[in-house]
């Protein structure tokens, strides 16, 4: 039996010229600012003038990262695509205490499953994902994601590129303002 055609939906918004790629980990509470923030970023700057493009940065101390990352991959493979993975990405950024260990090591997540952690998502999200988590060869394009990154020079989350360009003065903490001053 063949294995049914999948495509993740790249997560794109806006088509202008520059190019502001956003690295992310999922449950970085650094993270979730800038994920916070990119609406009004694609707002501000104008969708026509901006193309915003979340590229996601797994990182191993942040323990389930590689979970909530096929998580969102697997999303942008659904209906909705790209619009089904934002829900899933706000959805772990508005609750993530609830998916990341106390200090990387201990407290009550110590003892969650995956299972319940995609469980948790889709009852935050709405999205309904764990069949599209099980796609066999979901993970090239994770490896993609990380490639990329690597390919960069990316290591750690939040980090901002423009126009191909790594922004090491820009930072989650920096106003939409401050971002779109960045643009040329």
């Amino acid at each position: 039996m063949a294995e049914a055609a999948w495509r993740a939906d790249p997560l794109v918004w806006g088509h202008g010229p520059h190019l502001f790629e956003v690295f992310l980990e999922p449950t970085c509470p650094f993270s979730s600012k800038a994920l916070f923030k990119l609406d009004d970023l694609l707002e501000q700057a104008g969708d026509d003038r901006i193309t915003i493009k979340v590229r996601l940065q797994s990182q191993p101390w942040h323990m389930y990262s590689g979970v909530i990352v096929r998580c969102i991959l697997a999303a942008s493979t659904l209906e909705l695509g790209k619009e089904a993975a934002k829900a899933v990405m706000l959805a772990v950024a508005k609750h993530r205490d609830e998916f990341e260990f106390e200090r990387h090591c201990r407290g009550p997540n110590l003892d969650c499953t995956p299972n319940e952690l995609i469980a948790r998502i889709e009852d935050y999200s709405g999205i309904r994902l764990a069949e599209a988590f099980a796609i066999p060869d979901l993970d090239r394009e994770i490896k993609r994601h990380c490639r990329y990154a690597r390919q960069n020079g990316i290591h750690v989350s939040p980090t901002f590129m423009i126009d191909g360009l790594v922004q090491a003065d820009m930072s989650s903490g920096d106003t939409v303002e401050q971002w779109i001053s960045h643009l040329s």
